[in-house]
């Protein structure tokens, strides 16, 4: 893949992750926390699992001198730092998801075609970058669709996701997106700074 491919790849997750939080926020605490049987309980477990691994993988993209000891002591942390009980609502993922997504386009628009074949040290083998960030965006893609599946299971409407509707219609939705997801940082920080 070249730095292009992955810049589309990852302006397509951008999209789609924020359609998938759009949707959500439609539900009831209750509905969002409901345990619904899944491979992660709830809407919000499944969530958190995304943006944990999305946050997790570019730490480790980002790390100047990664180690599969650094790794390993990673993905041990991630449960505990993204621990589904710290985030009650779709603002409180919201808003982790908006920090994460930023610093992942400033990595996004900072890769190039020569860093994109950097082998980097994952379990007893090593991986390209690039494989990496296609297994990342492949990852949150797989996990959308089970949030699909869930709001189906809540009588709530699943929202579509597919790369081909991207191309059709989402790169215009994409810029809308973004403004809307700042917005509503930014109404939970106020309403944070009244508590």
């Amino acid at each position: 893949m070249t730095k292009d491919d992955i810049q589309l790849l990852y302006e397509y997750d951008r999209w789609a992750n924020n359609r998938v939080l759009q949707t959500v926020s439609t539900l009831s605490v209750e509905e969002f926390t409901r345990d619904l049987g899944g491979s992660f309980r709830s809407v919000r477990d499944t969530l958190v699992h995304i943006i944990g691994c999305e946050w997790g993988w570019l730490t480790i993209w980002k790390e100047p001198s990664l180690s599969s000891a650094f790794v390993t002591d990673l993905w041990t942390r991630l449960g505990a730092l993204f621990h589904p009980d710290t985030f009650p609502d779709v603002a409180a993922v919201q808003l982790r998801w908006a920090e994460v997504e930023r610093e992942q386009v400033e990595f996004v628009n900072r890769v190039t075609n020569e860093s994109l074949r950097r082998m980097l040290p994952v379990r007893e083998t090593q991986i390209s970058l690039a494989h990496l960030m296609q297994h990342l965006a492949n990852h949150s893609t797989y996990h959308r669709g089970q949030v699909s599946l869930m709001m189906r299971q809540l009588a709530a409407g699943p929202v579509a996701t597919d790369f081909a509707l991207f191309l059709l219609e989402g790169r215009r939705e994409a810029a809308d997106a973004r403004s809307v997801s700042k917005r509503v940082v930014k109404s939970y920080l106020r309403a944070d700074a009244k508590k």
